[in-house]
């Protein structure tokens, strides 16, 4: 699913083999026009071009947590990439002109593959747990291990900056 390429280094072991320091719980899952990883979008902007409209489907035991979600405009949505793979910590993006380490990337290919996700909150119903998204950047039925409510005037930094394009 993930051709190795020149200039990358993987780790001599497997992250996922080696022994819990944690443990997850999925609380739901991601539905998604998204079937192939080829076809997925590679961020939300691209998701949101194409028109990728996402749901999260909340869990029955954790319903009861989205509670009070529903008066925000947006949400981050952590899911948890279980089919990228884990031992890749130097990687060469397609995009890019030189190999970059796996934490200056967004690549879902890292040692814990955490997806990170900001939608606009469509619709919540929280008795079937269904949190309809304006775009998703995930394939369908990808874990969710977290949501938290957004807020601009504590997550947005308005002079963030990154290296060029190509990083």
């Amino acid at each position: 699913m993930f051709e190795q390429r020149e200039g990358e280094i993987a780790l001599n072991g497997d992250p996922a083999t080696q022994s819990s320091d944690a443990s997850l719980a999925y609380i739901g899952r991601i539905t998604s026009p998204w079937k192939l990883r080829e076809d997925c979008p590679k961020n939300m902007n691209a998701a949101r071009e194409k028109g990728g409209h996402g749901t999260v489907v909340i869990d029955g035991p954790y319903r009861p947590g989205l509670a009070g979600l529903a008066g925000f405009s947006h949400v981050v949505v952590l899911s948890w990439f279980e089919q990228a793979p884990r031992n890749l910590i130097v990687q060469k993006p397609r995009h890019a002109s030189d190999a970059k380490g796996v934490f200056a990337l967004r690549s879902p290919a890292r040692p814990n593959p955490v997806g990170l996700h900001v939608a606009r909150l469509v619709s919540l119903d929280i008795e079937t747990g269904r949190i309809e998204l304006d775009a998703i950047d995930a394939l369908d039925g990808t874990p969710v291990i977290d949501l938290k409510p957004y807020f601009a005037s504590v997550d947005a930094f308005p002079d963030a900056t990154r290296p060029g394009k190509d990083s």
